[in-house]
């Protein structure tokens, strides 16, 4: 066969677009990892961090959350907070265009680094700071899916293409099963969506609604 221009950007096109990723959703080898859900990002016009997709996920979040917490599924949550005197910070990233530094900053934020108070933790689920954006990054989180016996991580919460889409990666290259949401995911700038839910599909994760990904966890 002559792989001509015209094959495999069809090819790569249709595997952006349509492709599926060839394993099964196990619900008991499942976690889910809420994605700094947290006051700085969802509270309405608090900071110039405010992502309002994601104010507006809440509900949909939430319902994934009760419906995992009911199938005994752990619900991980990572918040991006002031730790280790910010001495645990790829050196570069205060000088990233997303730092906004052309704009006013109030010291309080990112201090605590609270979930959002509708979908807020309960007592015996676990928190992780994570200092970059992907949650494998510097964090316990691998030793505690495995120590949990988990190998399937579904992911949801913010930005989509930046800490969710890199924690994607991450669990991706460490071997598990990465389960993305394609409506519980939200980004700063809703043009940038879709082509990021199209990488993961092609080549990171099986990408699926809320709804359809609630009916595989039985």
């Amino acid at each position: 066969m002559k792989y001509t221009e015209e094959i495999v950007l069809k090819a790569a096109g249709d595997a952006y677009k349509n492709g599926e990723v060839k394993f099964d959703i196990i619900t008991g080898k499942c976690a889910l990892i809420v994605i700094d859900m947290q006051d700085e990002f969802v509270k309405p016009e608090w900071t110039s961090s405010w992502i309002p997709e994601a104010t507006k996920q809440v509900a949909k979040i939430k319902q994934l959350i009760k419906h995992c917490r009911s199938k005994a599924i752990p619900v991980i949550y990572t918040a991006f907070r002031d730790t280790h005197f910010f001495m645990d910070r790829p050196k570069t990233g205060n000088r990233m265009p997303n730092r906004y530094s052309h704009l006013p900053s109030d010291p309080a934020w990112f201090k605590e680094g609270n979930i959002w108070h509708e979908i807020s933790p309960e007592d015996d689920e676990i928190v992780i700071y994570k200092p970059s954006y992907g949650a494998f990054y510097d964090t316990p989180l691998e030793t505690i899916l495995k120590n949990m016996g988990k190998n399937t991580i579904i992911i949801c919460g913010i930005l989509t293409n930046y800490c969710c889409g890199t924690t994607a990666r991450q669990g991706y290259e460490r071997g598990f099963k990465v389960v993305f949401g394609s409506d519980v995911t939200s980004t700063d700038y809703p043009d940038m969506q879709e082509p990021e839910l199209q990488i993961l599909r092609k080549g990171v994760a099986k990408v699926i609604d809320s709804e359809k990904l609630i009916t595989f966890l039985k």
